[in-house]
């Protein structure tokens, strides 16, 4: 039963964990504002229901006071999440990760140096990197290597540009 309970819960936090960090906002606003109509309810319902029992307005009126407070604490969580997004927010820890990764498995890359991701539309995103290829070619061949491997990452649906450049060899961080 114990376990039950730690999946359920773990499930809801990872459902409000997608809910606020997805870069997609039509599913961030329809969570939020559904969210809120159900929690808005249950808050009119208790208003209305004091007020019934005792007799006494005050509790209607709170109630409508709490769900006005509601509706302006969801507004500011999606207008401060979406500001983020319009502004250029990085990709999370877990996307550079699965990035560097998929950088490190093309045949033409040694290693990747710096990257850079940042949302710039519902689940679509800009990469820049700088690698270190394979090899010492000629500049020329270089920049072609670089534009194929740019290519091939714009191949995922997600990927909308991408932006490889050669790594200084002395440069050291990721």
């Amino acid at each position: 039963m114990r376990q039950l309970r730690d999946e359920a819960e773990q499930f809801d936090r990872d459902l409000l964990e997608y809910a606020l960090d997805t870069s997609d906002p039509t599913t961030r606003a329809v969570f939020a504002e559904d969210s809120a109509a159900l929690i808005g309810l249950a808050i009119a319902l208790a208003g209305i229901g004091l007020h019934q029992l005792t007799g006494n307005a005050v509790w209607d009126a709170v109630g409508s006071i709490l769900v006005g407070v509601l509706l302006a604490v969801v507004a500011v969580i999606l207008i401060d999440r979406n500001r983020r997004l319009l502004t250029g927010e990085p990709g999370s820890p877990k996307l550079h990760d699965a990035a560097v990764a998929r950088l490190e498995q093309m045949s033409d890359v040694a290693s990747v140096r710096f990257l850079r991701l940042e949302y710039i539309g519902p689940k679509q995103i800009f990469l820049v990197a700088s690698v270190d290829l394979v090899g010492d070619d000629a500049e020329s061949s270089v920049a072609r290597r670089l534009r194929v491997l740019e290519r091939e990452l714009e191949r995922n649906p997600y990927v909308m540009d991408a932006l490889l450049t050669v790594a200084d060899p002395d440069f050291e961080d990721q």
